[in-house]
């Protein structure tokens, strides 16, 4: 090779790698990612104390969180079933899908207002936002991988060398740091904005309609003993009388608990309108159905939650316009925020 091709090649090299690093941090400022809420909600049960909430952080856990490097045969990431223009849950189908085009045996539910959960997933499998990625990332049926292999894959990947050493102030990558990187992401993931959370802190700059009003009332005295404002769940474990007997245990699993059998996490109803197919199953593809669930469909077990046992009289009008209220806790601005999107 002549000198001439040399030094060309090393030009070459050197705007390739500027354009390497200037792809691996783009310009995100401190405030996108500062964590506010308005002050009738409760103060979180996780706040960054011991990890804190940094642009750099945030950006990585992002990466980490939309790249299939996480899994097995790099085809699965975190992003393919939470997906970000549906409140982070997953569009359109009953069951997560993993891979080799396996599927799961639970509804992904939408990720948001994670700081304000004290358990994870429909069965309360984790109890800290900092744990809860290892049991997607171990499923043989999601991403099939272990922790370790993870770790191993990401010390091989120059990008990913810098990205944690500008996160972290660390030449190493450890499986605690790509779990705090993750929490970081995932704990921003703030939705305070709907069309209630303005009508609740401005009522007459940002008034309900007269359907939306009664269906508010309505849901506030139908509803609301399960999924209380402002979180729209008390995160309760309860069984809403969708079986008689269960192929799925629920939090069983988890407690070996015979009165938790069947027994499932109660979800926020933030996004509800976005986040079908809805239950831990997915087996109902309308918010129709649901309510006509609770008016004549609740079945009797031992474990049925005493609320529902004699299920909730609702009549066509009701259900309208409570589907009407649950429609103004649909937050646009947090479904088409660019700083959480791919």
């Amino acid at each position: 090779m002549t000198l001439r091709r040399i030094f060309s090649f090393l030009f070459l090299l050197n705007i390739l790698s500027c354009k390497t690093d200037s792809e691996i941090l783009p310009s995100i400022s401190k405030e996108d990612i500062q964590i506010k809420w308005p002050d009738y909600f409760p103060q979180p049960e996780y706040n960054f104390e011991n990890n804190s909430l940094t642009k750099e952080g945030f950006y990585l856990g992002k990466k980490l969180f939309y790249d299939p490097i996480l899994s097995k045969d790099s085809t699965i990431s975190c992003g393919s079933c939470h997906q970000s223009f549906v409140a982070f849950a997953h569009a359109d189908h009953k069951l997560s899908h993993g891979i080799n085009n396996l599927q799961g045996i639970r509804n992904a539910p939408g990720l948001y207002n994670l700081i304000w959960q004290k358990s994870f997933f429909w069965d309360g499998g984790a109890r800290h936002i900092e744990l809860q990625p290892i049991a997607p990332i171990i499923n043989p049926v999601e991403m099939g991988e272990t922790i370790d292999h993870v770790v191993y894959k990401l010390r091989r990947n120059n990008a990913y060398k810098s990205l944690f050493n500008k996160a972290f102030m660390s030449d190493s990558i450890t499986s605690q740091l790509l779990l705090k990187a993750l929490a970081q992401f995932m704990g921003a993931l703030i939705s305070t904005n709907s069309k209630y959370d303005r009508y609740i802190q401005n009522p007459k700059m940002n008034p309900f309609t007269d359907d939306e009003k009664d269906g508010l009332a309505l849901f506030e005295n139908k509803c609301s003993s399960c999924h209380p404002a402002p979180l729209f769940t008390d995160g309760f474990f309860r069984n809403n009388g969708l079986d008689s007997t269960f192929i799925d245990s629920g939090r069983y699993r988890i407690t070996n608990l015979p009165s938790d059998w069947g027994k499932f996490k109660v979800p926020s109803l933030r996004n509800v309108e976005v986040t079908y197919p809805y239950m831990h199953n997915g087996r109902f593809e309308t918010l129709e159905q649901v309510l006509e669930h609770y008016n004549n469909g609740v079945l009797q077990s031992v474990t049925l939650d005493p609320l529902l046992r004699n299920g909730i009289a609702l009549n066509n009008t009701e259900k309208r316009k409570i589907i009407t209220f649950l429609k103004t806790l649909t937050d646009r601005d947090f479904i088409q925020d660019k700083r959480f999107s791919e």
